[in-house]
C-alpha cells in the first residue's frame, strides 16, 4: 500500500507539473487554471511555437467557457531595454482583449500593483478608449500608477514595442515594423519623476506575455483572438 500511494503522490506531481517552453533564448512557464487579471480560466493549450519558432498566444472558447493564455519568463531581468516584436493587428482588437507585455513582481519583491512596468493593448470594456497604454506601478502601495494612453492605426501587421528601465526613468517607446533600431515610432513616453525611489523598481522581475479578458468579459463579438509573438529580445543596461 505504502509504494502504491508513493507511485499515486509521483503520478499526482507530474501530472500538476507546469507546462514549460523554449522561446527567444529564454525558458517560459505556460499559465494554466484560474485566477487574475480578469479573472479568467487559463489554458496551457492556447500557447505554442509554430515552426518559424514564433510565439503564438490565443484567447479560445469551448463548450461556452472562454480561456486566456500566458507565459512567464523563468529568469528574473533588470535595468536594461526590453524589446517585444509582434505580427497582430492590435489595432483592431475587440474592447474586451487585452495583451500585455510587462515584468511583474514575485512575492518576495512586493505585492500586486506594485514593482510592475506595463505595456497593454486594450480599450478597457469601451470602443472609445486609446487601444495602447502605458504603464509603471510604484514601488510603494500607497502611491497610485502613471500611465499614458495612446492612440495609433496600424498600416501593416509588424510592429515593435519597447521600454528601457533604469534607477530613475523608464523609457517607452512604439514603432511600425519589427525592428531592432528606433526609426518609425509612432508613440513614446519618458517617466521620469522626482521621487523615483518610491515610484520606479529597483528589483529584477520575470516578465509577463498574456491575452487575456477584461473582466472576465467575452470578446464583444464573439470571435476567438490570437496573438503573435515574434521576438523578445533583452539587453542590460
Amino acid at each position: 500500500m505504502k509504494r502504491l500511494c508513493v507511485v499515486v503522490f509521483l503520478a499526482a506531481a507530474f501530472l500538476t507539473h507546469a507546462k514549460e517552453i523554449q522561446f527567444a533564448g529564454y525558458r517560459w512557464t505556460i499559465r494554466s487554471g484560474h485566477g487574475g487579471p480578469g479573472p479568467n480560466a487559463w489554458d496551457e493549450n492556447n500557447v505554442w511555437l509554430d515552426s518559424s519558432t514564433n510565439l503564438h498566444l490565443k484567447i479560445t472558447q469551448r463548450d461556452g467557457q472562454w480561456f486566456c493564455s500566458e507565459v512567464t519568463l523563468q529568469k528574473r531581468l533588470g535595468f536594461g531595454r526590453y524589446r517585444f516584436q509582434i505580427t497582430s493587428r492590435l489595432d483592431r482588437f475587440d474592447d474586451n482583449v487585452v495583451l500585455g507585455l510587462f515584468n511583474y513582481p514575485t512575492r518576495d519583491v512586493g505585492a500586486d500593483a506594485t514593482h510592475e512596468i506595463d505595456i497593454e493593448f486594450a480599450r478597457w470594456g469601451e470602443a472609445k478608449n486609446p487601444i495602447g497604454n502605458y504603464t509603471v506601478w510604484p514601488v510603494e502601495k500607497t502611491l497610485r500608477q502613471v500611465s499614458k494612453p495612446f492612440s495609433f492605426t496600424q498600416t501593416a501587421d509588424e510592429t515593435t514595442h519597447c521600454f528601457i528601465w533604469s534607477s530613475n526613468q523608464v523609457h517607452f517607446t512604439s514603432l511600425r515594423g519589427l525592428r531592432d533600431d528606433d526609426r518609425e515610432m509612432f508613440s513614446q513616453w519618458n517617466y521620469k519623476p522626482e521621487d523615483a525611489a518610491r515610484r520606479i523598481s529597483r528589483q529584477p522581475m520575470p516578465v509577463h506575455i498574456n491575452l487575456w479578458l477584461f473582466k472576465g468579459l467575452p470578446p464583444k463579438n464573439g470571435r476567438e483572438v490570437e496573438v503573435i509573438v515574434n521576438a523578445f529580445k533583452f539587453a542590460p543596461e
